[in-house]
């Protein structure tokens, strides 16, 4: 009788926000097209670590299952991704998992993404409606224009990109690429034009544009592929326009 193949584990573990982190070793039984979600969830229906002790739950955030909701995005193997989509036939072993390091920690692998939900709504990532009656159909856009808006529309507010970004940290307030990639998202639409400029003047502000350091981690690490840099090179232009708006007036300033 063959042995049976087991994946090994090192995770990165954390008892409450305000405590220290320390690493568990867990054995899993091998199953075909196992991810790491499937892994956790063994370890939480029987949580025994390595050394056969019996240990607490694992914690951490999940929701779709399928590379959609972008809840249970995680460092594995260095790296930030979502663990749904984690094939361990494909992951060096003994596999790494931890928090991502720009959120705090919940506990485990479960991190607070509000520094992410807060950007949104600085920047008024959203299309404004007047009142809750039928307005009818709003304007149409271009189907150039929205070939390029759907492909910024499938953020799923992962919080990857912010991750892999070395200018998101605990000492910036940087608002990252992903909330920028949406202001242009928003500015493109007809309706979501109409709070254009004061997007603009917000991203201009500090912990906007500035801030970015052209490093392209968050392209690079994009699970959906979205071309924020190409983004935030188009708000750049954008923005230096503004500034002439502001500075010599909407009357004289040409578009």
């Amino acid at each position: 009788m063959s042995e049976q193949k087991t994946i090994s584990f090192i995770i990165t573990r954390q008892d409450a926000a305000d405590s220290a982190p320390y690493d568990e070793e867990f054995e899993v039984e091998y199953r075909p097209n196992m991810n790491v979600i499937s892994a956790l969830m063994e370890i939480r229906r029987n949580p025994m670590n390595k050394k056969g002790e019996k240990t607490t739950p694992i914690n951490w955030d999940m929701n779709c299952l399928e590379e959609v909701c972008g809840a249970c995005s995680m460092n594995i193997n260095g790296k930030p991704r979502q663990s749904c989509t984690a094939l361990v036939d494909k992951l060096e072993q003994p596999i790494r998992l931890a928090p991502m390091n720009t959120f705090p920690v919940v506990r485990d692998l479960q991190v607070d993404r509000s520094r992410m939900f807060d950007s949104l709504k600085r920047v008024k990532a959203w299309v404004p409606i007047d009142g809750t009656y039928d307005l009818g159909p709003g304007p149409r856009m271009p189907e150039r224009k929205r070939q390029w808006a759907y492909e910024l529309s499938k953020c799923m507010t992962c919080g990857v990109c912010l991750e892999a970004c070395p200018n998101v940290n605990s000492k910036s307030n940087f608002i990252g690429p992903q909330s920028l990639s949406q202001v242009r998202l928003f500015n493109a639409h007809p309706t979501g034009a109409m709070n254009r400029d004061e997007r603009l003047e917000t991203i201009m502000g500090d912990g906007g544009l500035g801030n970015c350091g052209n490093s392209q981690n968050c392209v690079q690490s994009c699970p959906k592929g979205i071309p924020l840099t190409t983004s935030i090179a188009a708000l750049n232009r954008e923005a230096t326009m503004q500034s002439f708006r502001s500075f010599f007036g909407s009357d004289h300033a040409v578009d």
